[in-house]
């Protein structure tokens, strides 16, 4: 079993900028790709940003491209995700997320999820 804990969320103006950590426990993460999602209220979870096993390779929606960054520690049992130049409409509850291997934007590829953290981008 893996366990995934998010981290970092807050209360930020336009502009401003956050970063996520997900703190990952149990078996080894060594082998799992790991995502960010997130959902606003009365909204479908969105895929954000993934990192591959490896961390190789980076994948970003086009919305939060150039201004967002995935990363993981050597180890592999940290995630962050740093947010730059946030906006309004970056507020939501942001998850992460584990997969075996290789990157994806479903949410439902993913086997584990972290509770959530809440990020709200005021104007």
């Amino acid at each position: 079993q893996v366990q995934l804990v998010e981290s970092g969320g807050g209360l930020v103006q336009a502009g401003g900028s956050l970063r996520l950590s997900c703190a990952a426990s149990g078996r080894t993460l060594s082998t799992y790709a790991m995502g960010w999602f997130r959902q606003g209220p009365g909204e479908e979870r969105d895929f954000v940003s993934c990192i591959t096993w490896s961390g190789g390779s980076t994948y970003y929606a086009d919305s939060v491209k150039g201004r967002f960054t995935i990363s993981r520690d050597n180890a592999r049992t940290t995630m962050y995700l740093q947010m730059n130049s946030l906006k309004p409409e970056d507020t939501a509850v942001y998850f992460c997320a584990a997969k075996l291997y290789y990157c994806g934007t479903s949410p439902l590829s993913y086997d584990y999820w972290g509770q959530g953290t809440q990020v709200t981008v005021s104007s």
